[in-house]
């Protein structure tokens, strides 16, 4: 009678146990993809579903929750738990990375998962180093362009002292540029200046602008809207900007080769200022690490994922040797046969 009477609790412990086990054999939670993107736009969205695609062919039961709403929710949603991965859409800036170690007590780990674009808006072009065409200037090093941008050393003052001579030796350097505190300046002072954050005062820094019919001029264009408007001008921006009285300078490192910005001196990382896009996670989440997450990254650099970049088209592949430098940093996880074949 007393197994007669307490069976159904039986069987629900019973059946409650086996769900218990089977949901400990599941994925607690999808992998959470935060970052880049805006409401409305697709910056990097499709070409994210066609690598989860992809990864789903050879793990069916892994689901993805994508929440690309901008950089600036990718690194909080590792350090709050409410995301795996964080995409940016430009360089990571100090104080998120300051904010994740005072939270987490260790660093971010961050892999490059591709190529930034030559000349596509909102898909990390490349920025070059732009002249009024009527300068004769050939070619800028990295230690002219670091002392010609940045305040570490004296910066020149004329066009002589970045070797010009005759007639343009004593004109002076008019200089314009991006707002600093934007990406594109941190990312030209860990580039260019060492890490240091001095630069040129006599830099004229223009942002983007509301026209009076309401549009918004960019601050690529200004500059280069500057530039040719100035012969004694030079600044940065993006192929992306046209205006028929600018060039564009060739640079490299001291002694050459200097080189300009095109689709193949971007694809194989030649061209000095060339972007790549980069994810991060938490390398120790207090949860455990997902294995899926270190298999879908590892996807991603594979040689499917990266031609999947390729046929979505607007950012560029990485390097073959450059995406298996990357996938070295991935913490070890289980990788199946095909994956294996799929990375090789």
């Amino acid at each position: 009678m007393k197994l007669s009477r307490f069976s159904p609790c039986l069987a629900m412990l019973t059946v409650f146990s086996v769900f218990a086990c089977a949901s400990a054999q599941q994925p607690q939670h999808p992998i959470r993809i935060w970052g880049h993107g805006a409401l409305g736009h697709d910056y990097i969205e499709s070409l994210v579903r066609k690598w989860e695609d992809g990864y789903k062919q050879l793990h069916p039961n892994v689901t993805f929750d994508n929440q690309l709403h901008g950089t600036a929710s990718a690194m909080g949603s590792l350090w709050t738990d409410t995301g795996d991965i964080a995409i940016m859409g430009r360089e990571i800036w100090p104080v998120e990375i300051e904010a994740f170690r005072d939270v987490r007590h260790h660093m971010p780990l961050g892999v490059d998962i591709v190529t930034g674009s030559l000349d596509i808006r909102n898909k990390d072009f490349a920025l070059v180093v732009f002249t009024h065409k009527d300068n004769p200037l050939q070619h800028l090093s990295v230690p002219q362009l670091a002392r010609l941008f940045g305040a570490d050393a004296p910066p020149p003052q004329t066009w002589g002292e970045l070797g010009l001579t005759g007639e343009w030796a004593k004109r002076p350097i008019h200089l314009y540029g991006f707002e600093i505190h934007r990406g594109f300046g941190y990312y030209m002072e860990q580039t260019l200046f060492h890490g240091s954050s001095k630069w040129n005062p006599a830099l004229v820094e223009l942002g983007d602008i509301k026209q009076p019919d309401g549009s918004l001029l960019d601050a690529g264009q200004r500059i280069v809207d500057a530039i040719g408007a100035d012969p004694d001008a030079i600044g940065y921006s993006s192929l992306l900007y046209k205006n028929p009285n600018i060039r564009p300078i060739a640079i490299g490192p001291r002694g050459g080769p200097y080189l300009q910005a095109t689709h193949a001196t971007i694809a194989d990382h030649s061209y000095l200022l060339t972007r790549s896009i980069t994810a991060f996670i938490d390398p120790a989440p207090a949860a455990g690490l997902n294995p899926d997450v270190i298999g879908f990254l590892r996807y991603i650099l594979s040689p499917a994922g990266q031609k999947a970049v390729e046929e979505d088209g607007g950012y560029t592949p990485i390097p073959p040797a450059l995406a298996r430098k990357q996938a070295a940093k991935l913490p070890s996880a289980t990788t199946s046969h095909h994956e294996k074949t799929l990375i090789k």
